[in-house]
């Protein structure tokens, strides 16, 4: 059956930039190291802008996101061309949230400078640790001085919505190294941390590390307690742990992936990119080449998935559970009242252990419980 968007109102749109000057040892993103292809691509994505402008049905966007890859890699002139293709096509909220995901070393003075002439009122900063051994570990592209640096330009810059992610799990990281790396972070007074325990994905340089015995496997036991510590640091310093991997103080939770978490629909725009519209998920082709051949001639290099209410129930689950808003009941009964009487069946056990807890309809992790929420959510799974 053919995929056809439902107009819905829509949470953001998101630009995918696919291009990093080096590739870290742990990423499974689509990216190119080669910048070969970068104005093609840019070009290709200014034109899927267009082709694609109905899928919002002209409704104001109240958020817009540039990720990768690297965005911030882009000479301004490609940045600019790309917002001035987004205002042409589509309205943009006069408070929406724009936020550039950015390397330290490319946040120099006249870089943040013109970028503060741009839509951009948010950084995300890809700092992954403040200690130079762990940033070689994952092949990054700057040194810890230069992670401190870019912040407080960044600051000094006038931007004062910044979020910075960290990394915990990695091999050498121990329990006192990862609270100097917290303790560096607080320090710089960023209203946002995003931190991520170290994953070994396959189809990574890192997943070969540990194939082969040059690197060991992620300690899983001094992972929870450094996320135990983060949780515990980040609490007591006014952040609030309001998804998995996030911590915001009021006001600075990033509304772009919120919306994903409440499963508002989106647009993605670029090799890779993918798309929601209540009922059904796209994507892109992740090949830069292809990508550019295809909307260069007209057409959309697009897959899709219809979502099925037991699909829509299962990603419902996965995501709310992760966040603070949780499952609630109310909502599960107007999805069809199978569901709830589903998830009350399957979460018994894990209330009963003390990994989930329920307030007025809404059923949350327990502190305990987010060491676990993966699993848990999948065994909360609707399967025939």
């Amino acid at each position: 059956m053919a995929c056809v968007s439902h107009l819905c109102p829509m949470a953001g749109l998101y630009l995918h930039i696919p291009f990093c000057r080096k590739a870290c040892h742990y990423c499974n993103f689509h990216f190119s190291t080669s910048q070969r292809l970068r104005e093609q691509v840019v070009e290709a994505m200014c034109r899927e802008l267009e082709l694609r402008r109905d899928f919002l049905g002209g409704r104001p966007l109240a958020t817009l996101y540039l990720g990768g890859g690297t965005p911030s890699l882009l000479p301004e002139a490609e940045l600019w061309r790309l917002f001035e293709t987004v205002a042409r096509h589509y309205a943009l909220q006069s408070d929406a949230e724009v936020t550039l995901e950015a390397n330290p070393e490319d946040l120099t003075a006249e870089r943040l400078a013109a970028l503060r002439q741009m839509p951009v009122n948010r950084l995300s900063i890809g700092i992954q640790s403040f200690r130079d051994e762990d940033l070689r570990f994952m092949n990054r592209n700057h040194d810890a001085a230069t992670a401190r640096a870019a912040v407080l330009r960044a600051r000094d810059a006038g931007f004062d919505n910044i979020t910075i992610d960290l990394i915990y799990g990695t091999p050498g990281l121990d329990q006192a190294a990862w609270v100097r790396n917290v303790e560096e972070a607080l320090a710089l007074e960023v209203p946002h941390i995003s931190a991520y325990c170290l994953t070994v994905e396959p189809r990574t340089a890192l997943a070969h590390f540990v194939r082969q015995g040059h690197v060991p496997d992620v300690d899983d036991a001094l992972a929870v307690a450094q996320f135990e510590y983060l949780i515990e640091r980040l609490e007591a310093a006014g952040f609030v742990h309001y998804e998995i991997s996030n911590f915001g103080k009021e006001g600075y939770w990033s509304r772009h992936n919120t919306a994903y978490w409440l499963g508002k629909p989106y647009l993605g725009i670029g090799p890779s990119a993918h798309s929601y519209d209540g009922r059904a998920r796209y994507w892109n082709v992740a090949h830069n080449p292809r990508y550019v051949k295809a909307i260069l001639s007209g057409r959309l290099p697009l897959e899709c998935e219809q979502l099925t209410a037991a699909d829509r129930y299962n990603e419902y689950v996965m995501v709310r559970l992760r966040t603070v808003w949780g499952v609630r009941l109310a909502e599960l009964e107007a999805m069809g009242a199978q569901w709830k009487e589903w998830f009350l069946k399957e979460v018994a056990p894990f209330h009963a252990q003390g990994l989930v807890e329920e307030r007025d309809g809404v059923w949350r992790l327990t502190r305990r419980g987010k060491h676990y929420a993966d699993r848990i959510a999948a065994a909360l799974f609707f399967t025939d």
